[in-house]
């Protein structure tokens, strides 16, 4: 069994264990409000976390994903009297045209991916007041924009979900049986090497820019559906949240190493933690505001990336080792 495959069952038995944890001690916790209301508002940091999942995988950053999913969400916003079936893909193109703008300073330019994301970042939520004027656009609720955001499919999984399910089946796909997936994997463990085995280095960096900002365009999209209305201020710290469900999930900071399966499982059990925070402040057991959930997820990012700097000393030691 690789590595990638205990991280991805560890992750997994974790969420499971706490979801029996949460069954056990609160009422309601495994009711079906409390359940789709989790899958429907995480369903955005899933689908930031796998764009990110991909970029990470080369050894790259995407600062810019909370910002374009705000920007996004304004965009689909303004669209939404035209229906889910203009606002949709308006609100996914708004993000792949970031995505775009990130691939061109980073391929072309030259510029390191910390840097291009973080301008990126910054235009993007300053596009997205300016546009909005800094207040939050409504949506028009007599067209099906909100069907995305606040319907079930079959009156079962809300939408959000079952769209997620699609891009986890794409992408998982994508990573694990095509070609291109093993060229993202293999531009992060060794770009010199990569470029000398005649793999096109930029274009698999435009794609994972690409599909980062789709996935950041598309949890706007689910933004603006669900709270009905474009949010030019919301997205702060999505960022960290997207990077943390993808080092929980194993994937390495350095790249040349990831699973979409596991990140979809880190995103869930980030999620899944403050959902049990909730409910143990409704008990009154303890008192934790927002800023103090903050804290608790900034802790837990640097746990994980303490623990992840651990496993790269001691795979580089492994290398040099069997050399």
């Amino acid at each position: 069994m690789t590595r990638s495959h205990k991280q991805t069952i560890g992750v997994w038995l974790v969420f499971f264990g706490l979801v029996i944890f949460g069954g056990l001690r609160y009422d309601n916790f495994l009711g079906s409000y409390n359940i789709a209301s989790f899958l429907n508002y995480n369903a955005m940091f899933i689908a930031i976390s796998i764009g990110m999942c991909f970029v990470i995988m080369t050894g790259g950053i995407d600062l810019s994903v909370g910002s374009v999913a705000a920007f996004s969400s304004v965009i689909a916003a303004y669209l939404s009297p035209y229906g889910l079936e203009v606002a949709l893909p308006g609100g996914i193109l708004a993000g792949v045209a970031f995505g775009a703008i990130n691939a061109f300073f980073i391929t072309v330019m030259r510029i390191p991916p910390f840097i291009a994301t973080l301008a990126t970042m910054l235009g993007a939520k300053g596009g997205s007041l300016v546009i909005s004027g800094a207040q939050t656009i409504s949506i028009d609720w007599s067209s099906n924009f909100t069907q995305l955001g606040l319907g079930k499919a079959f009156g079962v999984l809300p939408w959000t979900i079952v769209v997620v399910l699609i891009l986890v089946l794409f992408t998982w796909v994508l990573l694990e049986h095509m070609p291109l997936g093993r060229k993202v994997l293999a531009v992060g463990d060794n770009e010199q090497a990569a470029t000398l085995m005649g793999l096109n280095v930029n274009r698999v960096k435009v794609f994972v820019y690409l599909l980062s900002g789709g996935c950041a365009g598309l949890a706007g999209v689910f933004l603006a559906s669900g709270f009905g209305a474009g949010q030019p201020l919301e997205g702060v710290g999505w960022e960290l949240s997207a990077i943390a469900a993808v080092v929980v999930g194993g994937t390495l900071l350095t790249g040349g190493s990831g699973s979409v399966i596991a990140t979809v499982g880190g995103a869930l059990l980030l999620g899944l933690i403050f959902n049990v925070l909730n409910f143990e402040n409704g008990l009154g057991s303890i008192s934790l505001s927002a800023y103090w959930q903050m804290v608790i997820r900034g802790g837990f990012l640097l746990g994980v990336i303490l623990v992840q700097a651990h496993l790269v000393k001691k795979h580089a030691l492994n290398k040099r080792s069997l050399t």
